[in-house]
């Protein structure tokens, strides 16, 4: 065993546990993927073991629930390993939602729909926090909201919280969608405001048509839908519009076409150039040789 100082400056006592012993945070809105980040983590832990220890509290009925920590303690026991080293906390439910969302939410790689989810359970704890503490403590005129308190420790803004948290309205192919930057943030956030009943609808004609909402008309559907105006009819006509986004894109190899370029064409713009001359002469000559079959 060893010993740390935790921020609150008391010393906390690290023990072994086996990681089987450990449940998942209930509702934890993080993913945790096997892919190749997972795989580095399994073999760093195979050599080296657990550096940082995981976050875990008691529960009623034994064992321990995870904290912080739900990664490395995944890779533990793909490593084989039976014992990880961990702080046991006793906590409330309200202070262990809010730690947990505070030792992921900084992650590098964060979903939208792991923010949109941690920030709603972060809210909803500090809330439910303040509702005891009104019962305890006068009223204070300045006190912040709960949105702007969150702010406080996050690089989002209190309005992009609540943005993010809006989110959690979407149907669950709709999020995926924005995972997956097949739909834009903003729009979005806009739909979410369609009933469920509206979003499905509109999940078939982003299938149907292979089109996604633009920011324009996601709002113009937030208004008719508040209006009651959003028939079926009328979502169909406003997702068979063309969009530029919906224009077909080309990826080019470069390195195909590479040898027969000038040696002066080297950036993005003249190698665009010179496609279009190459493209545009062929064009010409094939009318040219068109016309000449004719006479």
């Amino acid at each position: 065993m060893f010993k740390f100082s935790t921020n609150k400056g008391k010393a906390e006592t690290v023990v072994m546990l086996n990681p089987n012993e450990i449940t998942d945070f209930p509702n934890h809105p993080f993913k945790i993927e096997d892919n190749e980040e997972m795989q580095k983590m399994v073999k760093s832990i195979e050599m080296i073991g657990v550096k940082e220890p995981i976050l875990v509290r008691p529960k009623q009925d034994g064992g321990y629930e995870m904290i912080a920590g739900h990664r490395r303690n995944f890779a533990t026991k793909k490593a084989g390993l039976t014992e990880i080293p961990a702080i046991v906390r006793e906590m409330t439910d309200e202070e262990a939602v809010i730690i947990m969302v505070d030792s992921n939410i900084q992650r590098e790689k964060i979903l939208p729909s792991e923010k949109a989810f941690a920030y709603k359970m972060k809210m909803e704890a500090i809330k439910n926090q303040g509702k005891r503490n009104d019962l305890t403590s006068c009223q204070v005129g300045t006190k912040l909201r709960t949105d702007e308190k969150i702010a406080e420790n996050s690089e989002d803004s209190a309005r992009q919280i609540q943005r993010y948290i809006r989110l959690t309205e979407l149907i669950r192919d709709l999020l995926d969608m924005v995972d997956i930057q097949k739909i834009a943030f903003s729009p979005a956030v806009e739909i979410s405001y369609l009933t469920k009943e509206e979003q499905y609808l509109l999940l078939d004609c982003i299938k149907r048509y292979d089109a996604t909402p633009s920011q324009a008309q996601a709002i113009y559907l937030k208004r008719l839908s508040q209006e009651g105006k959003l028939t079926t009819d009328k979502l169909e006509e406003i997702m068979e519009e063309e969009k530029p986004n919906q224009k077909q894109k080309y990826k080019i190899n470069y390195d195909r076409f590479e040898r027969y370029f000038p040696k002066n064409v080297a950036t993005e713009k003249e190698v665009e150039d010179f496609l279009f001359k190459c493209v545009e002469e062929h064009y010409i000559r094939q009318k040219q040789k068109q016309r000449a079959m004719a006479r």
